[in-house]
Protein backbone atom coordinates (compact mmCIF):
# COMPACT_ATOMS: atom_id res chain seq x y z
CA UNK A 1 0.00 0.00 0.00
CA UNK A 2 1.44 3.28 -1.07
CA UNK A 3 1.22 5.94 1.47
CA UNK A 4 1.20 9.59 0.76
CA UNK A 5 4.38 11.71 1.92
CA UNK A 6 3.41 13.64 4.63
CA UNK A 7 3.82 17.46 5.26
CA UNK A 8 7.51 17.91 6.13
CA UNK A 9 6.55 20.00 9.20
CA UNK A 10 4.47 17.38 10.88
CA UNK A 11 5.58 13.55 11.90
CA UNK A 12 4.05 10.72 10.17
CA UNK A 13 0.67 9.99 9.79
CA UNK A 14 0.79 6.65 11.09
CA UNK A 15 2.41 8.03 14.06
CA UNK A 16 0.27 10.72 15.01
CA UNK A 17 -2.76 7.88 14.99
CA UNK A 18 -0.27 5.81 17.39
CA UNK A 19 0.21 9.07 19.37
CA UNK A 20 -3.66 10.13 19.46
CA UNK A 21 -4.67 6.50 21.27
CA UNK A 22 -1.30 6.36 23.66
CA UNK A 23 -2.56 9.59 24.80
CA UNK A 24 -6.54 8.12 25.12
CA UNK A 25 -4.89 5.17 27.13
CA UNK A 26 -3.05 7.74 29.59
CA UNK A 27 -5.57 10.13 29.71
CA UNK A 28 -8.25 7.93 30.53
CA UNK A 29 -6.20 6.07 33.11
CA UNK A 30 -5.44 9.41 34.85
CA UNK A 31 -8.81 10.55 34.65
CA UNK A 32 -10.26 7.44 35.60
CA UNK A 33 -8.07 7.46 38.91
CA UNK A 34 -8.76 11.21 39.30
CA UNK A 35 -12.64 10.17 39.35
CA UNK A 36 -12.47 7.75 41.48
CA UNK A 37 -10.24 9.78 44.23
CA UNK A 38 -13.47 12.58 43.82
CA UNK A 39 -15.57 9.75 43.45
CA UNK A 40 -14.43 8.45 47.29
CA UNK A 41 -14.38 12.01 48.40
CA UNK A 42 -18.05 12.24 47.93
CA UNK A 43 -19.13 9.21 49.37
CA UNK A 44 -15.74 8.16 51.71
CA UNK A 45 -14.34 4.80 52.24
CA UNK A 46 -17.47 2.97 52.56
CA UNK A 47 -17.61 2.53 49.12
CA UNK A 48 -15.21 0.37 48.54
CA UNK A 49 -17.32 -2.70 49.68
CA UNK A 50 -19.78 -1.14 47.29
CA UNK A 51 -17.70 -0.12 43.90
CA UNK A 52 -19.91 -2.56 41.84
CA UNK A 53 -23.24 -0.57 42.75
CA UNK A 54 -21.17 2.56 41.39
CA UNK A 55 -20.06 0.94 38.08
CA UNK A 56 -23.21 -0.45 37.67
CA UNK A 57 -24.67 3.02 37.85
CA UNK A 58 -26.66 2.81 41.11
CA UNK A 59 -29.09 5.75 41.91
CA UNK A 60 -27.24 5.89 45.36
CA UNK A 61 -23.67 6.54 43.80
CA UNK A 62 -25.05 8.11 40.35
CA UNK A 63 -23.64 11.56 41.00
CA UNK A 64 -20.32 9.47 40.98
CA UNK A 65 -20.65 7.88 38.58
CA UNK A 66 -21.49 11.29 36.53
CA UNK A 67 -18.26 12.76 37.77
CA UNK A 68 -16.14 9.71 36.17
CA UNK A 69 -17.84 10.10 33.18
CA UNK A 70 -17.46 13.60 32.19
CA UNK A 71 -13.51 12.98 33.51
CA UNK A 72 -13.61 10.13 31.12
CA UNK A 73 -14.59 12.42 28.26
CA UNK A 74 -12.07 14.66 28.95
CA UNK A 75 -8.98 12.81 29.78
CA UNK A 76 -10.39 10.14 27.12
CA UNK A 77 -10.66 12.27 23.77
CA UNK A 78 -10.39 16.42 24.59
CA UNK A 79 -7.03 16.44 25.87
CA UNK A 80 -5.60 13.31 23.91
CA UNK A 81 -6.46 15.25 20.54
CA UNK A 82 -5.20 18.63 22.22
CA UNK A 83 -1.93 17.07 22.75
CA UNK A 84 -1.38 15.59 19.55
CA UNK A 85 -1.24 19.33 18.16
CA UNK A 86 0.99 20.35 21.17
CA UNK A 87 3.39 17.98 19.50
CA UNK A 88 2.88 18.79 16.06
CA UNK A 89 4.01 22.16 17.76
CA UNK A 90 0.67 23.90 16.27
CA UNK A 91 -2.53 25.77 17.98
CA UNK A 92 -5.52 23.35 18.28
CA UNK A 93 -7.19 26.06 16.34
CA UNK A 94 -4.91 25.95 13.68
CA UNK A 95 -3.91 21.92 13.46
CA UNK A 96 -7.84 21.13 13.09
CA UNK A 97 -9.65 23.69 11.40
CA UNK A 98 -11.41 26.20 13.48
CA UNK A 99 -12.80 28.29 10.87
CA UNK A 100 -15.25 31.08 11.61
CA UNK A 101 -18.53 29.12 11.22
CA UNK A 102 -21.35 30.60 8.95
CA UNK A 103 -24.78 30.76 9.86
CA UNK A 104 -25.93 29.79 6.52
CA UNK A 105 -24.31 26.39 7.19
CA UNK A 106 -25.09 26.04 10.63
CA UNK A 107 -28.38 26.26 9.39
CA UNK A 108 -28.18 23.73 6.95
CA UNK A 109 -26.31 21.29 9.55
CA UNK A 110 -29.77 21.86 11.62
CA UNK A 111 -31.87 20.87 8.89
CA UNK A 112 -29.96 17.46 7.99
CA UNK A 113 -30.15 16.85 11.49
CA UNK A 114 -33.53 16.50 11.55
CA UNK A 115 -34.70 15.73 7.98
CA UNK A 116 -32.48 12.95 8.37
CA UNK A 117 -33.83 11.63 11.51
CA UNK A 118 -36.26 8.81 10.22
CA UNK A 119 -33.74 7.59 7.56
CA UNK A 120 -31.39 7.13 10.80
CA UNK A 121 -34.26 5.29 12.50
CA UNK A 122 -34.95 2.74 9.54
CA UNK A 123 -31.21 2.12 9.76
CA UNK A 124 -31.72 1.51 13.88
CA UNK A 125 -34.39 -0.85 13.32
CA UNK A 126 -32.39 -2.56 10.71
CA UNK A 127 -29.61 -3.44 12.45
CA UNK A 128 -31.70 -4.41 15.66
CA UNK A 129 -33.00 -7.25 13.70
CA UNK A 130 -30.00 -8.19 13.11
CA UNK A 131 -29.50 -11.80 13.81
CA UNK A 132 -26.22 -14.15 13.69
CA UNK A 133 -25.58 -17.89 12.89
CA UNK A 134 -26.23 -20.97 14.95
CA UNK A 135 -22.55 -21.66 15.61
CA UNK A 136 -22.11 -17.86 16.76
CA UNK A 137 -25.49 -17.61 19.44
CA UNK A 138 -23.17 -17.37 22.17
CA UNK A 139 -21.40 -14.44 21.09
CA UNK A 140 -25.27 -13.41 20.37
CA UNK A 141 -26.24 -13.64 23.75
CA UNK A 142 -23.13 -11.68 24.97
CA UNK A 143 -23.67 -8.95 22.26
CA UNK A 144 -27.32 -8.85 23.68
CA UNK A 145 -26.55 -8.82 27.08
CA UNK A 146 -24.27 -5.72 26.64
CA UNK A 147 -26.76 -3.67 24.73
CA UNK A 148 -29.19 -4.72 27.57
CA UNK A 149 -26.60 -3.61 30.36
CA UNK A 150 -25.60 -0.41 27.82
CA UNK A 151 -29.88 0.62 28.25
CA UNK A 152 -30.14 0.37 31.39
CA UNK A 153 -26.97 2.51 32.73
CA UNK A 154 -27.94 5.26 29.53
CA UNK A 155 -31.64 5.20 31.66
CA UNK A 156 -29.56 5.27 34.55
CA UNK A 157 -27.85 8.56 33.58
CA UNK A 158 -30.47 10.56 31.47
CA UNK A 159 -32.63 10.00 34.51
CA UNK A 160 -33.77 13.55 35.71
CA UNK A 161 -34.02 13.23 39.68
CA UNK A 162 -33.31 17.71 40.62
CA UNK A 163 -33.24 20.43 38.78
CA UNK A 164 -29.57 20.40 37.95
CA UNK A 165 -29.56 16.93 36.19
CA UNK A 166 -31.18 18.28 32.80
CA UNK A 167 -27.86 20.63 33.08
CA UNK A 168 -25.48 18.31 33.57
CA UNK A 169 -26.67 15.44 31.37
CA UNK A 170 -26.84 17.97 28.79
CA UNK A 171 -23.52 18.62 29.56
CA UNK A 172 -22.52 15.00 30.17
CA UNK A 173 -24.08 13.58 27.18
CA UNK A 174 -23.94 16.23 24.00
CA UNK A 175 -21.96 19.05 24.88
CA UNK A 176 -18.83 17.13 25.81
CA UNK A 177 -18.94 14.29 23.39
CA UNK A 178 -19.94 16.83 20.48
CA UNK A 179 -16.12 18.75 21.52
CA UNK A 180 -14.09 15.82 22.44
CA UNK A 181 -15.70 12.72 20.16
CA UNK A 182 -15.10 15.35 17.54
CA UNK A 183 -11.48 16.23 17.86
CA UNK A 184 -10.51 13.18 18.09
CA UNK A 185 -12.50 11.08 15.59
CA UNK A 186 -12.98 13.27 13.12
CA UNK A 187 -10.38 16.55 13.03
CA UNK A 188 -7.60 14.17 14.75
CA UNK A 189 -8.09 10.54 13.71
CA UNK A 190 -9.59 10.92 10.10
CA UNK A 191 -7.18 14.04 9.35
CA UNK A 192 -4.66 11.27 10.01
CA UNK A 193 -6.11 8.96 8.16
CA UNK A 194 -6.34 11.42 5.22
CA UNK A 195 -2.39 12.00 5.13
CA UNK A 196 -1.54 8.55 5.57
CA UNK A 197 -4.52 6.99 2.51
CA UNK A 198 -4.22 10.71 0.54
CA UNK A 199 -8.26 9.73 0.08
CA UNK A 200 -10.73 11.35 2.45
CA UNK A 201 -13.35 9.21 1.75
CA UNK A 202 -11.91 6.07 2.93
CA UNK A 203 -10.25 8.02 5.70
CA UNK A 204 -14.24 9.14 6.87
CA UNK A 205 -15.04 5.32 6.71
CA UNK A 206 -12.21 3.96 8.80
CA UNK A 207 -12.50 6.54 11.10
CA UNK A 208 -16.66 6.37 11.25
CA UNK A 209 -16.45 2.14 11.83
CA UNK A 210 -13.88 2.91 14.83
CA UNK A 211 -16.02 5.60 16.08
CA UNK A 212 -18.92 3.42 16.34
CA UNK A 213 -17.00 0.61 17.34
CA UNK A 214 -15.41 1.46 20.20
CA UNK A 215 -19.33 2.73 21.79
CA UNK A 216 -19.58 -1.29 22.47
CA UNK A 217 -23.29 -1.21 21.15
CA UNK A 218 -23.71 -3.86 18.65
CA UNK A 219 -27.15 -3.20 17.80
CA UNK A 220 -27.08 0.79 17.26
CA UNK A 221 -23.00 -0.28 15.26
CA UNK A 222 -25.13 0.61 11.87
CA UNK A 223 -26.53 4.36 12.91
CA UNK A 224 -23.60 4.80 14.73
CA UNK A 225 -21.64 4.26 11.86
CA UNK A 226 -23.60 6.52 9.52
CA UNK A 227 -23.82 9.12 11.71
CA UNK A 228 -19.80 9.56 12.51
CA UNK A 229 -19.72 9.18 8.34
CA UNK A 230 -22.04 12.71 8.56
CA UNK A 231 -19.83 13.87 11.10
CA UNK A 232 -16.88 13.32 8.98
CA UNK A 233 -18.26 14.50 5.56
CA UNK A 234 -19.73 17.92 7.50
CA UNK A 235 -15.56 17.93 8.34
CA UNK A 236 -14.43 17.37 4.77
CA UNK A 237 -16.63 19.40 2.80
CA UNK A 238 -16.36 22.86 5.23
CA UNK A 239 -12.55 22.05 6.33
CA UNK A 240 -14.54 23.46 9.99
CA UNK A 241 -14.38 20.88 12.46
CA UNK A 242 -17.65 23.69 14.27
CA UNK A 243 -20.13 21.89 11.77
CA UNK A 244 -19.42 18.21 12.82
CA UNK A 245 -19.80 19.44 16.39
CA UNK A 246 -23.02 21.26 16.21
CA UNK A 247 -24.51 17.99 14.12
CA UNK A 248 -23.12 15.66 17.06
CA UNK A 249 -24.75 17.64 19.80
CA UNK A 250 -28.13 18.05 18.13
CA UNK A 251 -28.09 14.64 18.08
CA UNK A 252 -27.18 13.97 21.74
CA UNK A 253 -29.04 16.47 22.97
CA UNK A 254 -32.23 15.50 21.20
CA UNK A 255 -31.80 12.34 23.39
CA UNK A 256 -31.22 14.50 26.56
CA UNK A 257 -34.38 16.51 25.87
CA UNK A 258 -36.47 13.29 24.72
CA UNK A 259 -35.98 11.97 28.42
CA UNK A 260 -36.93 14.82 29.99
CA UNK A 261 -40.15 14.97 27.75
CA UNK A 262 -40.86 11.84 28.86
CA UNK A 263 -40.02 11.91 32.13
CA UNK A 264 -42.64 15.72 32.51
CA UNK A 265 -45.32 12.85 30.41
CA UNK A 266 -44.37 9.92 32.56
CA UNK A 267 -43.77 7.66 30.16
CA UNK A 268 -41.52 4.82 30.36
CA UNK A 269 -37.39 5.42 29.48
CA UNK A 270 -36.99 2.31 28.33
CA UNK A 271 -39.57 3.02 25.79
CA UNK A 272 -36.91 5.62 24.58
CA UNK A 273 -35.73 3.90 21.68
CA UNK A 274 -39.34 2.99 20.15
CA UNK A 275 -39.17 3.48 16.61
CA UNK A 276 -41.95 5.80 15.58
CA UNK A 277 -42.75 4.05 12.91
CA UNK A 278 -42.77 5.54 9.30
CA UNK A 279 -43.92 4.21 5.87
CA UNK A 280 -41.25 3.08 3.36
CA UNK A 281 -41.79 6.20 1.73
CA UNK A 282 -41.29 8.15 4.61
CA UNK A 283 -37.67 6.48 5.04
CA UNK A 284 -37.28 6.89 1.58
CA UNK A 285 -37.78 10.78 1.54
CA UNK A 286 -35.75 11.14 4.32
CA UNK A 287 -32.87 9.85 2.68
CA UNK A 288 -33.57 11.42 -0.50
CA UNK A 289 -33.27 14.91 1.44
CA UNK A 290 -30.81 13.83 3.48
CA UNK A 291 -28.73 13.54 0.41
CA UNK A 292 -29.46 16.96 -1.17
CA UNK A 293 -28.76 18.69 1.27
CA UNK A 294 -25.56 17.20 2.00
CA UNK A 295 -24.88 17.94 -1.73
CA UNK A 296 -25.86 21.56 -1.33
CA UNK A 297 -24.04 21.63 2.13
CA UNK A 298 -20.76 20.30 0.00
CA UNK A 299 -21.48 23.06 -2.55
CA UNK A 300 -22.07 26.42 -0.41
CA UNK A 301 -18.95 25.57 1.50
CA UNK A 302 -16.74 24.89 -1.31
CA UNK A 303 -17.46 27.64 -2.99
CA UNK A 304 -17.10 29.63 0.43
CA UNK A 305 -13.50 28.81 0.81
CA UNK A 306 -12.93 29.56 -2.46
CA UNK A 307 -13.55 33.11 -1.66
CA UNK A 308 -12.05 32.89 1.35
Amino acid sequence: MNFVTPNKEEINPFLQILLLFCYALVGATVFLILGVGIVFAMYGPGLMSNIDLLLAGDIKYIAGFKVIQILSSIGTFILPAIFLAVTERKKVTQFYGFAKPKIFLLAIVVAIMITSMPFMEWSAVWNQKMILPNFLKGLERWMKEKEDAAMQMTIALITVRNHWDFVVNLIMIAVLPAIGEELFFRAGLQGSLKKMFGNPHLAIWIAAIIFSAIHMQFYGFLPRMLLGAGFGYLYYYSGSIWYAMLAHFINNAYAVCAALYMQVHHMPLDNADEPIGFPWYGYLISAIITITLFKYFKDQAERGRKLD
